[in-house]
């Protein structure tokens, strides 16, 4: 299956102060700002579009729960995850099934935006926070068009 870089999660303490220097410094525009209190999410994020790449920066909300604040604690900020795009995302899991790879599926849900999202096991990815997301609104309009 094809897989195409979606985007870049950065976990940041600050998330004004990162915007600032996405837009200002990187030349980013904001795309969505929004807040996410959903157990095992509990983030404030940024859409950031720097020259039709996407990043979001990712801001705990929960200095308890929230997988970034620990993420912060353990690593510091920095690079949480790449999210790579697959065109079926029930399909793609399947096929990691197949390889012996394993997906996390408490982290399985689809944000605002209509993504449905998995995390991969980092224990089977070489310690890397990987996420698979498909777009299947995006999806029927494309197969739509492609009738």
């Amino acid at each position: 299956m094809e897989k195409t870089l979606d985007h870049i999660g950065v976990a940041v303490r600050h998330l004004d102060d990162s915007i600032e220097f996405y837009t200002k410094v990187l030349g980013a525009e904001l795309i969505d700002r929004y807040r996410s209190e959903k157990v095992g999410v509990e983030s404030e994020i940024a859409v950031m579009n720097v020259n039709g790449t996407t990043t979001e920066l990712l801001s705990p909300t929960n200095n308890t729960t929230s997988p970034i604040a620990r993420f912060i604690k353990q690593k510091g900020k920095g690079v949480h995850h790449i999210a790579y795009r697959v065109n079926h995302l029930d399909q793609a899991i399947e096929e990691l099934n197949k390889q012996g790879i394993r997906v996390m599926e408490e982290t399985r849900r689809i944000n605002k935006h209509g993504r449905r999202l998995i995390y991969l096991n980092p224990a089977d990815t070489g310690g890397t926070i990987i996420e698979y997301c498909d777009y299947p609104n995006l999806r029927g309009e494309n197969d739509a068009k492609e009738n």
